[in-house]
């Protein structure tokens, strides 16, 4: 007949589960955290897009020869 796990055991067991919980429940807030600051900086991006600024350099211009050459 199997014996029944000791206390002890059942305590150590508890305690691993715990800390595992702890881990995963830590990875899990900063995985969020991470979210959070990629969907603010697409929200930014999008907003930049609909709005038509694409920084204070056109295209055409980025690449022009200063006067003085």
């Amino acid at each position: 007949m199997p014996q029944a796990p000791s206390v002890e055991h059942l305590e150590v067991k508890i305690a691993h589960l715990d800390q595992a919980i702890h881990e995963l429940s830590q990875a899990l807030y900063q995985q969020q955290m991470r979210m959070d600051a990629q969907e603010a900086l697409i929200r930014e991006l999008l907003e930049r897009l609909e709005s038509g600024d694409r920084g204070s350099a056109s295209p055409d211009t980025q690449f022009e020869i200063p006067p003085h050459y």
